[in-house]
């Protein structure tokens, strides 16, 4: 059977190359978070809770200005019957060079206004040093996206994975040296740096040149035209809490925060960064609408996904309080609580996380759009009467509920492609509910604190 087993993982069918870019995808992040978890507990007993929030403004607004610029070039490469074509990946990569060069000018035009509407004037000098990251990833090769494509992404991973090392490397020993929050800043550049140079070096593939052909620059605007929309909205999804939350409570209530989210964010984002390099090629060579065998598939993958990440979610919000007092010094405890929160609103999305992905797998790239749109959109809303009328807790509760409504949305986007699961969303609903109300209970007192 172990002989059976290793044969099926090593060979080149579908089923094995997802497997294996699972597991060094897996590997990968969970080595870098080990990483990034171990600079965390370094940075915050050298450096200060305000560091840490303004560090996560600079961070959304990276994401902000990467997200809404972003014209779907990976998912287009990965999805394109040309996705292996030289004219269509240069000229691909052409685009996201001259994306790179705007997004840092305008981190540049951004910085006076952010730095007086925050009320921090280090963001006029910080925002456009950070910004250079930006303008750095534009030349990322497209030889990433086409290992994406063909479920071949060891290497990839193991380039982040050193790149990103290197990055947070750097951060702690210039944190020991200066003690200021420039150091943070650097290390974005310097990771950013790391990766890209990792990636031209050792990746195998097509050698980007500058290249500008008409019929590739159409087949990109007509995918990624809706991309760039669903991108906008995924910008206010994602990274909407922090921006609206550093009007509402402090810099260094942020910074709380920040530690909060990151501890509670890890299965998610696992899940997002597994599942969003190997979902796309699943369902564009096995369509769940075209066979029984293929849903029954899908169904073992879903099921096993689902297990691990709510397992991991759910462990997170019930220990949260005991993880942050042991990991960080008092002046962090609230960040417990919070991320007890977080976990639970996370729930609903952790469920349903391997259901989106079907629309891009298929080219239908409008009804995503329309969905994270409808998502973005209540989720801002319910966090914004949440922050206003009963502050963090209120804003938290607002996420999860927003979460809840627009799950049929969600489903009918998956119906329209024959993925929906129902056994699947209603036996993890059911644990997910139990679970998150006995991570409440638990958690009583962590979480009274906050009101």
């Amino acid at each position: 059977m172990l002989k059976r087993y290793k044969q099926g993982f090593s060979d080149q069918g579908l089923k094995a190359r997802a497997m294996r870019s699972s597991l060094w995808t897996f590997f990968s992040f969970g080595g870098t978070q080990a990483v990034r978890l171990a600079s965390n507990l370094i940075l915050t007993r050298l450096l200060f809770p305000e560091a840490f929030g303004l560090m996560a403004l600079i961070v959304a607004v990276m994401i902000g200005l990467s997200m809404v610029s972003d014209a779907g070039i990976s998912p287009s490469i990965q999805q394109n019957k040309r996705g292996d074509d030289p004219d269509f990946l240069n000229t691909a990569w052409t685009m996201q060079v001259a994306r790179g060069t705007i997004l840092w000018l305008a981190s540049c035009a951004l910085a006076y206004p952010l730095a007086s509407f925050y009320n921090e004037p280090a963001l006029l000098m910080m925002l456009p040093v950070a910004g250079v990251s930006l303008l750095i990833e534009g030349f990322k090769p497209t030889r990433v996206e086409t290992a994406g494509r063909h479920l071949m992404i060891g290497r990839v991973m193991l380039l982040d994975f050193i790149g990103q090392t290197i990055g947070v490397i750097a951060m702690v020993a210039l944190a020991l040296v200066f003690k200021s929050i420039w150091v943070l800043v650097a290390g974005v550049v310097i990771s950013s740096a790391a990766k890209v140079t990792l990636y031209m070096l050792f990746l195998t593939g097509e050698r980007n040149h500058f290249r500008w052909e008409s019929q590739s620059v159409n087949e990109l605007f007509h995918f990624g035209k809706w991309i760039y929309i669903s991108t906008i909205a995924g910008f206010i999804a994602t990274q909407g809490d922090r921006i609206i939350l550093g009007k509402f409570l402090t810099i260094e209530l942020l910074g709380i925060y920040s530690i909060g989210f990151f501890i509670a964010s890890f299965p998610f984002l696992l899940g997002d960064a597994v599942l969003g390099r190997i979902l796309i090629p699943l369902y564009r060579e096995k369509p769940p609408s075209e066979s029984a065998e293929n849903f029954r598939q899908l169904r073992q993958m879903r099921f096993a996904a689902t297990s691990g990440l709510l397992g991991m979610t759910v462990i997170i919000a019930m220990l949260a309080p005991i993880i942050v007092s042991f990991l960080y010094d008092p002046r962090y405890s609230a960040a417990g609580g919070i991320a007890t929160l977080i976990s639970i609103t996370m729930i609903p999305q952790v469920i349903l996380q391997t259901y989106d992905r079907v629309a891009l797998a298929a080219g239908d790239s409008r009804n995503f759009c329309l969905y994270v749109v409808a998502r973005s959109t209540t989720q801002i809303s319910f966090f914004l009467i949440g922050v206003s009328q009963f502050g963090l807790v209120g804003a938290l509760a607002g996420q999860f509920l927003a979460n809840v409504a627009i799950t049929p949305m969600l489903i009918l986007l998956a119906r329209r492609h024959k993925a929906w699961d129902p056994l699947h969303d209603s036996t993890f609903a059911i644990l997910g509910l139990g679970l998150g109300l006995c991570a409440i209970w638990l958690n009583a007192d962590a979480i009274k604190l906050l009101l």
